[in-house]
């Protein structure tokens, strides 16, 4: 096993997280997801980033401007994206945002689906992430 020192956070850096929205977590009506699906996925990309510049998980904070733009329904992909806006230091500010990348098409069919061009926006936020100190050797 191989170990990587965690890169300093800096403005700009921007990891994106690709998934596919399983039935199993329609809500919904027109197998639409509830919200905190998003939420939740980005919690996933905020603690990879989190790892990436502090080597630790770090713990959600807050959210703001949360936006539900687009219906998420089982059947997208999806990619969740985060970009790190502030700095400080134990805090850690990120944009977010949730495209749908493809959906099923099932009046074409049971398995039908397609690529959207463009993606879709669904859904944008901005968290932030507080990490322990840090304590450089």
């Amino acid at each position: 096993m191989t170990t990587t020192p965690a890169s300093p956070p800096q403005v700009g850096m921007t990891l994106v997280h690709r998934r596919y929205v399983p039935y199993s977590h329609a809500h919904y009506a027109g197998n639409l997801v509830d919200g905190a699906y998003s939420l939740a996925a980005f919690g996933d990309v905020a603690t990879e980033m989190c790892i990436r510049t502090d080597g630790d998980e770090g713990l959600f904070a807050s959210y703001s401007d949360v936006q539900f733009s687009a219906p998420v329904r089982a059947g997208d992909c999806l990619e969740i994206s985060c970009t790190l806006v502030r700095v400080g230091s134990r805090s850690r500010e990120m944009d977010f945002s949730v495209h749908v990348v493809a959906r099923g098409t099932p009046d074409r069919g049971a398995s039908a689906a397609e690529v959207l061009d463009p993606p879709v926006v669904a859904t944008t936020a901005r968290g932030v992430v507080v990490v322990p100190e840090r304590h450089d050797p």
